[in-house]
């Protein structure tokens, strides 16, 4: 045999084993999760991201979140939401402050040693969502779906914007949210009472990172409940939902507890709804975030919270918003229809280079278009899971539209959406699809 011959050999040899380590890899969740963490602390450190800007006492380190978290390190207990000495707060769930705390005590309050450590962690939560993506796609679509939405997450550098550049809860509720969907979907098939208690337990996690998750709570506990009933027997499904019921109350109470002591009334997670209402309503409004409102933007906003205190100016602010709000409902209306397109669109961008500002949020619509579009074949079809995404894409981001929306607000729901628009592009096509065999009717 002459050498072209064996190198033609070894060719045909080599391309099996390709193929079968690609078949592999593609399919890996270990490789998905492997590689998104690989992309995401790669950018943190090529893209410099983890040096946040020292100006304004480095409030762009976190916003309240670092705030408070710098005042938990500093032995000022949960407070000081905007730096000065302002006194115990609940403008934020308690988590993600505690976990930047602990961040700040081990590497140093505003370190970039810090920065990194968070943004990393962050990268963490945004790469483990690969894995709830892979299962839900899964189970709802064919493993088509799961692999080319579970990659495309992995991938797609839009996906990596919050984990790499905000210290927030922001990619740890993304995480959450999938989690508990799949948990949800996944409750029918899974006997005995842990179940239940994962459920519960999961959402007193979510709901002490992010209140706004807890509007699918009722969607999807009463999503499993009905499912459980249908294939077991009814008096166990209610213990089960007794169960999580229980522990989900368990998870709050503490907090719960510790605003009651602290401020003298109840306050269920966090007290800022008030002011956040007068940041999307009051004179000027046009359906987006007046931040010169805010107290970190307007010295005397700041000034009435200091003199005021948390609870007497939020309780001001809301009945402002109120009073405008009952002025002028048809008004109102137009701003609620605004925020909606905006939610889905994009916010208005104030930049530079219009056409690039445009372009984003052309981009941004085409994937809530995709997502649309997706769901709608989804139910269509009678895919299984289709109306648990149509209930999570209609409650959660209905505060929004009251108050104000932000291009990050979205990020929570976009595992789902991912692989609605994944689950279109790749089998709206296609003629006579054969539903996937565990499909029936929801």
């Amino acid at each position: 045999m002459d050498s072209r011959s064996a190198v033609a050999a070894g060719r045909e040899r080599a391309l099996p084993v390709l193929a079968s380590t690609w078949l592999h890899i593609r399919t890996s969740q270990f490789w998905m999760v492997a590689i998104a963490l690989f992309l995401r602390v790669g950018w943190i450190i090529v893209g410099h991201t983890y040096k946040f800007k020292a100006t304004d006492n480095n409030f762009a380190f976190g916003w309240e979140m670092g705030r408070i978290g710098a005042a938990i390190a500093s032995g000022h207990g949960f407070s000081n939401a905007f730096g000065a000495p302002t006194g115990p707060t609940a403008w934020e769930p308690p988590l993600y402050p505690y976990l930047t705390a602990g961040v700040f005590h081990l590497f140093g309050i505003y370190s970039r040693g810090s920065a990194f450590v968070l943004l990393s962690i962050n990268s963490v939560f945004s790469a483990l969502t690969c894995i709830p993506i892979f299962l839900i796609a899964r189970r709802i679509f064919s493993e088509r779906v799961a692999v080319g939405s579970a990659w495309t997450w992995a991938l797609l550098p839009y996906a990596m914007t919050w984990c790499t550049r905000w210290v927030w809860e922001t990619s740890l509720s993304a995480l959450l949210l999938a989690v508990i969907f799949w948990l949800a979907l996944t409750m029918e098939d899974r006997d005995g009472l842990k179940p239940w208690l994962e459920f519960g337990l999961l959402w007193g996690i979510a709901a002490l990172t992010s209140t706004v998750l807890i509007s699918f709570l009722p969607a999807s506990g009463l999503w499993a409940w009905y499912h459980c009933a249908k294939r077991r027997k009814p008096a166990l499904s209610l213990a089960g939902v007794a169960l999580a019921s229980v522990v989900f109350l368990a998870c709050i109470a503490p907090w719960l507890v510790r605003n009651y002591q602290t401020f003298g009334k109840f306050i269920f997670m966090r007290d800022n709804f008030g002011a956040e209402l007068r940041l999307g309503n009051g004179n000027g409004a046009d359906g987006t975030w007046m931040q010169y409102l805010h107290p970190t933007q307007d010295l005397y906003a700041m000034r009435q919270y200091v003199s005021m205190g948390e609870l007497a100016y939020v309780a001001m602010c809301q009945r402002q918003a109120v009073t405008y709000i009952k002025a002028d409902y048809p008004r109102f209306a137009v701003l609620c229809v605004k925020r909606f397109v905006y939610f889905w669109a994009g916010p208005p961008r104030l930049a530079q280079i219009w056409w690039l500002s445009q372009t984003k949020n052309s981009l941004f619509l085409a994937s809530s278009v995709l997502a649309f579009w997706g769901l709608g074949r989804a139910l269509r079809r009678r895919k299984p899971g289709a109306w648990l995404l149509f209930w999570l894409i209609l409650l959660y981001p209905a505060i929004y539209y009251v108050v104000y929306p932000g291009q990050r607000y979205r990020h929570p729901i976009e595992p789902e959406m991912t692989i609605l628009g994944i689950y279109l592009l790749t089998e709206a096509g296609k003629k006579n699809e054969p539903d996937n065999a565990s499909a029936k009717a929801d």
